[in-house]
């Protein structure tokens, strides 16, 4: 892969290395490590824009190899010349835009899902507070939230909670939350508060059930 991101959460940028610089430009890896190290750019210049790092050849040992910035990869190939160099420029130049158009693509999804996960403690916290203000007191009220969740993934995505844990590896204390998403965050939240409505007007989990349930056909029919 020519160029790809790396990081996480909002620290992704976008590399490449001086593997795929030789490979794709032509030259001997080791003359690559050559024209990076003897790059006359500034101290802070390289400690941002270059990484050194390692792989294993074929032969089982561990050789050196760079990964660069966008800005390194500039400043290492404005130097190389000819036809064919001219075209691998711009090839990459074209990989990185596309690659940072995906990468903006991502910080917006992540923004809506942060959004939606925020939106979703809140309604959650609606949901628990209906139930104990409206719901009689009995030995069964306390399962009465974890029922309707159960209720609510079942009947939004086919499966049980236990089975989209299994499907999405969650693991331990982890929220399945965490793994859908936004879109999905935004379906959970409006039927937990179309089930807080409904306990609200006094109904009971078996009338719920049915209600939800037959809404959530009718609207994969629309």
């Amino acid at each position: 892969m020519l160029v790809k991101i790396s990081g996480k959460k909002n620290e992704e940028i976008l590399i490449t290395t001086s593997r795929d610089v030789a490979k794709v430009f032509g030259k001997e890896h080791n003359k690559v490590l050559r024209d990076i190290r003897e790059l006359e750019c500034s101290k802070g210049f390289r400690l941002s824009n270059f990484g050194q790092s390692s792989y294993t050849n074929a032969q089982g040992k561990e050789q050196p190899c760079y990964h660069m910035t966008r800005d390194g990869f500039t400043l290492l190939v404005m130097g190389y010349t000819g036809e064919k160099a001219m075209q691998f420029k711009e090839s990459y130049i074209h990989a990185f835009n596309e690659m940072e158009k995906e990468l903006k693509r991502l910080y917006a999804e992540r923004q809506q899902w942060e959004i939606e996960r925020a939106k979703g403690i809140l309604v959650r916290h609606i949901l628990t507070d209906t139930i104990k203000m409206k719901v009689a007191d009995s030995p069964n009220k306390k399962f009465m939230y974890p029922n309707y969740t159960k209720l609510i993934y079942k009947t939004l995505f086919g499966k049980t909670l236990k089975e989209l844990q299994q499907e999405y590896g969650v693991k331990g204390k982890e929220s399945i939350r965490d793994y859908l998403t936004a879109e999905q965050l935004k379906d959970i939240e409006s039927t937990e508060m179309l089930v807080s409505s409904l306990i609200n007007c006094g109904w009971g989990y078996d009338k719920i059930k049915e209600f939800i349930q037959q809404n959530l056909i009718q609207k994969l029919a629309s």
